[in-house]
């Protein structure tokens, strides 16, 4: 039988730049992922992404696909600019599934989320839902940058199997557990066939 590998994406948010290793929970969950799971069967990508303060749409959504390798065997999880990204990528491509975090709807007043242009039309949110096997969101009442108003759109809109905490700001903790459980189960489902 004939195996195919189930990528995971970690897509940051802006602002990491050539640094995404030392940035947040990314580098912690790349590696406790690849310790838990055969490379052959899961690879796990994280890199610098173009344009890392802007985080444009049009460099980011190409590298996702060209370097990251984000297809219908994939996990993609964006946190921040990366959830904007990832639901973004989902309109237009099938994904094993999303896990969104920090996930927010406008570009809440400022220029440069603004000039991304992940926010300058409406979300296609039914594309989204059809497009992946599974949505998942973590947010947090207490995140300084997005309101819950914003993350709780995200939630109803694409009937996310939430994860809301009242204490984790905006997820930059370097080990965030209960993500890792969620991508733990989620990865043995898709290894099984679930």
């Amino acid at each position: 039988m004939t195996t195919h590998t189930i990528n995971v994406a970690i897509v940051p948010g802006n602002g990491s730049g050539d640094i995404t290793e030392d940035c947040n929970y990314y580098a912690w969950l790349r590696d406790q992922l690849r310790a838990r799971f055969n490379a052959q069967a899961v690879a796990v990508h994280l890199k610098n992404m173009p344009d890392p303060v802007r985080a444009s749409q049009s460099k980011w959504l190409p590298f996702m696909e060209t370097q990251l390798h984000c297809d219908e065997r994939s996990l993609i999880v964006g946190h921040s600019s990366g959830a904007a990204a990832a639901m973004r990528y989902a309109e237009t491509h099938k994904v094993g599934g999303i896990v969104l975090v920090g996930a927010y709807t406008s570009d809440l007043g400022d220029a440069n989320e603004r000039a991304s242009g992940y926010f300058n039309r409406p979300w296609l949110w039914d594309a989204i839902k059809a497009n992946c096997g599974f949505i998942v969101q973590f947010a947090s009442r207490d995140d300084p940058f997005l309101p819950w108003e914003e993350q709780e759109l995200v939630s109803s809109s694409l009937g996310a199997e939430l994860h809301a905490f009242e204490d984790r700001g905006h997820f930059q903790d370097e080990e965030q557990p209960e993500m890792l459980q969620v991508l733990e189960r989620r990865l043995k489902d898709a290894l099984s066939g679930k």
